[in-house]
């Protein structure tokens, strides 16, 4: 998806940080943390995950899909691409 490359470093900051959350859950689960720290640390990676693929999924939106200037095909496309990504996140 080439027209995120104009988000790359934003988007790339949000990855590490939730790389970080990732490897924050493994650090609980070795050190035998309590159960509700590992919880908590689950959902915010969670959270994080969400609102990369909702900042993902409106890029897509907005290029692929609601651009002025695509044809039906270059739209039909699109739309489907973006259903197919939700339909995976959704099982």
């Amino acid at each position: 998806m080439a027209h995120l490359s104009s988000h790359n470093d934003a988007l790339l900051k949000r990855v590490r940080r939730i790389a970080g959350q990732v490897a924050a859950i493994e650090r609980a689960l070795t050190s035998a943390a309590e159960c509700a720290e590992t919880l908590h640390l689950i959902a915010a990676t969670r959270g994080a995950i969400n609102g990369l693929l909702d900042e993902v999924i409106e890029a897509h939106l907005h290029d692929h899909v609601a651009r002025p200037g695509l044809g039906d095909a270059e739209r039909a496309q699109g739309a489907e691409e973006l259903l197919a990504a939700i339909r995976r996140y959704s099982k």
